[in-house]
């Protein structure tokens, strides 16, 4: 009884906290701090006491399958622990770096919420149940957005209305998955694809890969990235989407479904993460804004996750799973870098900034071994996932593989200028007091990026301790993935093509004069060019296309209604009045007239009874 009580209460403790802030604290900032933290903190120890156990809680609702019944076992304890880990680290972060901005007594609120929407989401055994969570994600989602910048309400709207019509999606998939298998359960599903269920599958694929970042649902990242407060984006797209998402595609491909490598479904999920992989990266090296790279790395990076589980082979649904988590690891601590880069300069563009690494220096290295992780260098935790699913994907065909192994070319080479351009160089003048942010800023950085190292040096702990246990003996056949790559011929060109992303900065440094232009000769090629083009003034956003769209539609609906009030209001009106004054004319006052009317109106009606 008390374990069960244990986990509700990793959504009941968020929820009291966050209640508490919004009616009792909200004029104490210093006690909506201390709230925030204990309340992470607390919700921290109950996810490590929770670790190992299994527990099921169920209680009958409203019936018609809808049924409270939540389920807690390696795969979802694992998840929550992470949700935790980061919750408790950026809320410390956020004590600083949100004090004195405005709304911060909603910002809490939203975050505290955020935490007990995303534990109720892992911890769901029933999809109503579930999809209840995943909604509430969709309230705070926009209300973290809604309360940053001037221009925050529309890029809020903008992510409401994306991750809104996902959604939509989702509910239909939930519905057609309950009405084939007969329940809810998410335990008890296990559907063979096609037919219904292929459809049922992919509509639930877009609820899953919308909420982890994926193209083509992922353009209003970019833009929270600059009017959304920056620990939403270390919390959100950089951490919880992707292991929200990822375990709900995890969920669908391993337990709902039979994903299979000979399935149709098993190829348009690859193409998804390799579109994803490769369009994102390709806008994130043009980005002359700290902020606004990460978000598009964000999303690049959620295209290895989806391209390795797509495999439906062993090495790629496990470098998959470990890219899922090392991407939330050093995505959140980039974020949080580039929170202390602006908590202290006061921007994020890279054209002003320039040689702050020697004032920043914690900062710095922090920065440093993220950027070295995400670009898959060894012995950093991003090598050993990108090995991974490079070989899943080296079995399903040449092509996912290229594309992978070349985003990754992309990815080191946009760090190499973000690096360059932001902490070496010469320093401007504006920026000589700069100095260290604060040691509660600096420690989740700090934690994050030694995790990275640990992660990789020692990859059997995540590979055998969180991850193998998700697949099972079974799925794994007899495979162990930790420890150093086994393909060695692989590891060869993952080597080589960095160094050919180092030598290509290098050489544009050189030819350019400064490192934010490292990138100019691509930016600028004969074809890229007119592309980037298109791309930079949003030609080929999904939502600005369909708001085009909406707005022609609109146009027209608009003009038929006018023509209809026209008809109407108008020309009815003006025949009305000439039929009206025709009759008037007529109707003169001579009787001689109406006694003609009178007869020819008596011959109509004699003829017409003749007839």
């Amino acid at each position: 009884m008390i374990d069960k009580l244990l986990l509700l209460l990793l959504i009941i403790l968020p929820l009291i906290a966050a209640v508490k802030i919004l009616i009792i604290f909200r004029k104490f900032p210093k006690l909506t701090e201390a709230a925030a933290l204990s309340a992470t903190l607390l919700n921290l120890l109950l996810a490590i006491i929770l670790f190992k156990s299994e527990i099921r809680f169920f209680a009958p609702w409203l019936g018609w399958g809808l049924d409270f019944s939540l389920r807690l076992y390696h795969f979802s304890a694992f998840i929550i622990l992470a949700i935790a880990g980061f919750s408790f680290l950026i809320a410390l972060y956020s004590v600083v770096f949100m004090r004195g901005k405005p709304c911060l007594n909603q910002f809490y609120v939203y975050f505290l919420l955020t935490l007990a929407f995303a534990n109720g989401v892992v911890l769901s055994d029933n999809l109503l149940i579930l999809l209840f969570f995943w909604e509430g994600l969709l309230l705070t989602l926009f209300g973290m957005i809604a309360i940053g910048n001037k221009n925050a309400f529309q890029v809020a709207t903008k992510a409401f209305i994306i991750v809104g019509i996902t959604d939509l999606c989702m509910m239909i998939g939930i519905a057609l998955t309950g009405y084939l298998s007969g329940t809810m359960a998410i335990s008890q599903i296990n559907l063979p694809l096609g037919g219904l269920a292929s459809l049922a599958f992919i509509l639930l694929i877009i609820g899953a890969i919308s909420k982890s970042g994926s193209m083509p649902f992922h353009s209003w990242i970019p833009d929270a990235a600059m009017d959304a407060p920056l620990p939403f984006m270390a919390l959100i797209p950089a951490a919880f989407e992707k292991l929200l998402g990822i375990y709900f595609l995890t969920r669908i491909c391993l337990d709902m479904f039979r994903l299979n490598v000979n399935s149709w479904l098993s190829i348009l999920l690859m193409i998804v993460g390799a579109v994803t992989i490769i369009l994102a990266v390709m806008m994130a090296l043009i980005q002359k804004n700290y902020k606004r790279l990460l978000s598009y790395h964000a999303i690049s990076q959620v295209g290895y996750m989806i391209l390795g589980i797509g495999t439906a082979v062993p090495a790629g649904i496990v470098g998959g799973l470990f890219h899922m988590i090392n991407n939330a690891l050093y995505k959140s601590c980039l974020f949080l870098t580039g929170g202390a880069v602006e908590k202290q300069t006061g921007t994020t563009n890279l054209e002003e900034l320039g040689g702050i690494g020697s004032k920043m220096p914690v900062t710095f290295i922090c920065f440093i071994i993220t950027a070295l992780s995400i670009s898959g260098v060894p012995p950093f935790n991003g090598f050993f996932s990108k090995e991974l699913v490079y070989d899943g994907a080296l079995q399903r065909g040449n092509i996912f593989y290229i594309i992978a192994v070349l985003g990754s070319f992309f990815t080191a080479a946009s760090f190499l200028k973000l690096g360059h351009a932001a902490f070496l160089g010469k320093l401007q003048e504006k920026n000589n007091n700069v100095r260290e942010v604060s040691f509660s800023m600096l420690l989740p950085m700090i934690v994050i990026a030694l995790l990275c190292i640990v992660f990789g040096v020692f990859n059997y702990l995540p590979l055998n301790k969180l991850i193998g246990p998700i697949l099972g003996e079974s799925r794994l056949g007899g495979h162990n993935f930790s420890g150093f790559p086994v393909n060695m011929k692989l590891v060869v060109v993952s080597v080589v093509v960095l160094i050919a992303a180092l030598l290509n900065h290098i050489f544009a440094v050189r030819v350019k004069g400064s490192a934010i232009k490292a990138s100019d000769h691509i930016h600028h090629a004969p074809v890229l060019s007119a592309i980037y083009d298109r791309a930079e003034k949003r030609f080929f956003d999904p939502y600005d296309i369909g708001m085009n769209i909406t707005r022609k539609i609109s146009k027209v609906a608009f003009l038929c209604d006018k023509a209809i009030d026209w008809i109407y209001n108008v020309l009815i009106v003006k025949l009305t009045f000439a039929f009206t004054n025709e009759i008037k004319r007529l109707h003169n006052g001579s009787y001689s007239m109406y006694l003609v009317w009178s007869l020819l109106g008596l011959f109509l009606v004699a003829a017409f009874l003749v007839h």
